[in-house]
């Protein structure tokens, strides 16, 4: 068995690997690398990031977002999400978007992995899952970047919000909420009206 087919022996259909992964199993690994890309064993994601795919009965199946992601990260740390979450918790929201947001503390800005764009955000905090109390208040704070009548569904989540704990509320709010929903937030819970917003 030469070196290429040994480390094809390590690999597994359905991962993505990094570059640096696959040192452990070769001593040429930039030209194993090259040679399994032209080949097309491995496809290139994005720089030092590889994915093996798997294959379905209608032909190769793409990688999952979260193993991209966990790879070009180095890390586990982050929160994937998209605006279209928004849409399940029922206050007027039916766009469909593109764009997927990957919440973390390594990068910043728009990356392209795998043919997908990932707008990829420094935040202080952000949860380990999503949860209904997290995207009201996450919807609120990107509320500005949505297609939908503003003024309808600023109403529409006030309702909710009011409807929903009031302590579980106030842990996402005060944890993840920006200054601006933190006022929005601290007008309704004290019975405001929505004019000044």
């Amino acid at each position: 068995m030469n070196a290429l087919e040994g480390l094809k022996k390590y690999l597994r259909p359905g991962q993505v690997y990094r570059r640096v992964d696959l040192e452990q199993w070769s001593t040429a690994v930039d030209r194993h690398l090259k040679q399994l890309v032209e080949e097309g064993t491995l496809q290139k994601m994005a720089q030092g990031v590889y994915y093996y795919p798997a294959k379905a009965s209608f032909g190769p199946v793409p990688p999952e977002d979260e193993k991209l992601v966990r790879a070009f990260l180095k890390s586990d740390d982050f929160l994937l999400t998209s605006p279209n979450l928004y849409n399940s918790l029922g206050v007027g929201t039916t766009q469909l978007y593109n764009k997927r947001i990957v919440y973390n503390h390594k990068r910043h800005g728009l990356f392209v992995l795998g043919g997908k764009e990932f707008d990829f955000r420094l935040k202080h905090k952000f949860p380990k899952e999503l949860s209904e109390a997290f995207l009201l208040v996450d919807l609120l704070n990107n509320l500005n970047e949505l297609a939908e009548d503003r003024e309808d569904v600023l109403q529409s989540v006030k309702e909710k919000v009011l409807k929903e704990p009031e302590s579980q509320m106030k842990r996402a709010v005060n944890a993840y909420a920006g200054e601006r929903t933190k006022t929005l937030f601290n007008q309704w819970i004290s019975g405001e009206s929505l004019a000044h917003v």
